[in-house]
């Protein structure tokens, strides 16, 4: 009784086909489901094709690399402190607009292969690389005690994927074991050698700051080193608005008459930063574009006022 006073499954999926077919080769029913198919998909296509230029949008860089901690067959011992750089200088180059990135006690391998791997990477108009670890002259050691030669990183940023782009390598290590009385004395010639073979592997458009210079060792306390510290306190004051190399003049002067190490045994000993520029144009840190075409407008000016 019942199944004569409803349609069967197979009866139900006829009916609806029919009605479909009649609906999809109407004439004016197929226009309207075509343009409304057409315009939804339309904008589906437009908001796939943005959202990943916004969300992908391409950025300046900073890698930091610090070896705090090291092997018991390095013999070298833990660098407390270098933690609070890391942290400072992770704060002031994110808010500057930097993507940062912190890999911490690396062997020397890992860390040619990071720097390797980041000068692969396109940036927006600069790159920043930090490394932070013991060192000597020409050389900083990795977590296993083994050297990175630092004149191999500085050539990996000379391809095609960072021509002209700037580029900045700031290095917290010593470069030697001498200690400054902030006097000036006479060089033997030795460290300048391995410093110009050094220099000559810097590429263009790039900037190579020291904490200390060749033959010195560099300071280190539980607050950070006083080279760091520095940097990311200047930055903070409205140093990223200089030009790098005004920048980094100011560091050296803060630095050095500023600073005086404490302690019976340090008491009184002096840092001096020293900088390395292949820049061939004017280096801003900061991301405001607003600022650099103020700065790069005003330096014209200048040029043509005495032209």
């Amino acid at each position: 009784m019942y199944a004569s006073s409803a349609p069967s499954s197979s009866l139900t999926r006829l009916y609806i086909c029919a009605k479909l077919e009649r609906v999809f080769f109407s004439a004016s029913s197929f226009k309207k489901i075509f343009f409304y198919c057409f315009n939804v998909q339309f904008i589906y296509l437009i908001r796939w094709c943005i959202k990943p230029i916004s969300k992908h949008k391409m950025c300046n860089r900073a890698l930091i690399v610090s070896v705090t901690g090291f092997y018991p067959e390095a013999g070298l011992e833990k660098r407390n402190g270098a933690y609070r750089d890391v942290r400072r200088l992770h704060r002031v180059l994110s808010k500057l607009g930097f993507s940062v990135k912190i890999l911490n006690d690396l062997e020397a391998d890992e860390i040619y292969e990071a720097f390797k791997t980041e000068s692969e990477k396109a940036v927006d108009s600069c790159f920043v690389g930090v490394i932070s670890s013991h060192g000597e002259e020409g050389v900083i050691f990795g977590a296993d005690g083994h050297p990175v030669r630092l004149g191999h990183l500085y050539s990996y940023f000379g391809g095609l994927e960072m021509a002209g782009k700037k580029k900045m390598f700031l290095i917290q290590a010593c470069r030697g074991n001498e200690l400054d009385d902030g006097v000036k004395i006479e060089s033997d010639g030795l460290s300048e050698v391995s410093s110009v073979s050094e220099c000559l592997s810097v590429p263009l458009d790039s900037v190579v700051v020291y904490a200390t210079p060749p033959g010195y060792s560099a300071f280190m306390n539980l607050a950070g080193s006083v080279f760091i510290q520095t940097f990311c306190e200047l930055l903070e004051d409205g140093g990223a608005e200089l030009e790098v190399t005004r920048l980094l003049t100011r560091l050296n002067h803060h630095i050095a008459h500023h600073f005086q190490a404490r302690g019976q045994t340090l008491g009184g000993k002096k840092e001096m930063p020293c900088f390395v520029s292949r820049l061939t144009t004017d280096f801003f840190l900061s991301t405001d574009s607003r600022k650099k075409q103020e700065c790069e407008a005003s330096l014209r000016a200048r040029k043509s006022s005495v032209g």
